[in-house]
């Protein structure tokens, strides 16, 4: 497969313009709607934003880096700081190490030994966390709990990288507070908007890899055309994203139609017709166990 990008000097139209429109929704959520219209428009600027953010961390959408990056350098998430986000997921496109317990940052499963020590309460916790409901609900607490104590210990052990993240990201966050304190919405409302933010997230984030012996049959394919794979950007072709890491989110579902069949010969066929299929067969239902099934044992 071939690792289509942007030509040298190109520069990336779509995701320049959505950048203010996503800007822009987010502050009508914030200063002019009705609490019962912003909210929901906050939570699904908040999920572009971090769908922009990804595009930035792939090289889009100029040739600048500092340039993308200080397009993306207002946390309205909140959660995570940019330049962590960034390091992790790129380690995370390591694909030999694509669900790995300990080397894949993005890996929701567990070392068997691991499991088999934690105690009863965590592992009810972590297995209502593998059905998507789960997920939606509990996921961005889980998730966020897991980051911190990661990143805590790092910086505890003088970690520059992390310090500088946190050291970026911090003032970031009291910005967006002290505009969110300035505007109508009450903070409360906007806090719950991005914690919805990530639950909307982790809908994209619950099957995109599998347990498999196979690396290249690990990455899956949903292949959605609704609202979903829009607020994703098309990250949903999740192979081909895999496959083309440079390729801009608007070129992904070309890029799948032409190549389908080969898409699917290499992920084994792992693959959704649409968001509302996952929700059918996963919403009370996990998709698999949460200590990694092909980790060895003892």
């Amino acid at each position: 497969m071939s690792r289509q990008g942007r030509a040298a000097g190109q520069i990336d139209w779509p995701t320049v313009l959505l950048i203010p429109l996503c800007y822009g929704g987010w502050m009508a959520a914030l200063w002019l709607l009705p609490l019962w219209a912003g909210w929901p428009l906050a939570v699904l600027a908040i999920v572009l934003h971090s769908s922009l953010s990804h595009e930035v961390l792939h090289g889009h959408p100029t040739r600048w880096r500092w340039l993308n990056e200080a397009s993306m350098a207002l946390p309205i998430g909140l959660a995570f700081p940019y330049n962590r986000f960034r390091d992790l997921h790129l380690a995370h496109h390591r694909d030999a190490n694509l669900t790995d317990p300990y080397d894949d940052p993005e890996s929701n499963y567990l070392d068997p030994a691991v499991w088999a020590g934690l105690p009863r309460w965590r592992r009810r916790l972590f297995r209502a966390n593998n059905t998507l409901l789960g997920r939606i609900l509990l996921g961005p607490a889980i998730g966020q709990a897991s980051f911190l104590a990661a990143d805590f210990g790092l910086a505890g052990r003088g970690d520059r990288a992390v310090w500088l993240a946190w050291g970026l990201h911090l003032p970031g966050v009291a910005l967006v507070i002290w505009l969110v304190l300035c505007a109508p919405m009450p903070l409360g409302s906007y806090l719950s908007a991005a914690y919805a933010a990530m639950g909307v997230l982790k809908i994209r984030t619950f099957l995109e890899h599998r347990a498999h012996q196979k690396t290249r049959a690990r990455t899956v394919i949903v292949e959605d055309r609704g609202p979903l794979a829009f607020l994703f950007l098309n990250n949903n072709l999740h192979v081909v994203h895999h496959l083309n890491p440079a390729a801009p989110w608007y070129r992904l579902p070309a890029l799948y139609r032409a190549g389908r069949q080969r898409y699917l010969a290499v992920n084994d066929g792992y693959r959704y017709r649409s968001y509302a299929e996952v929700f059918r067969h996963h919403f009370l239902r996990a998709k698999d166990p949460v200590p990694h099934p092909l980790w060895p044992q003892g």
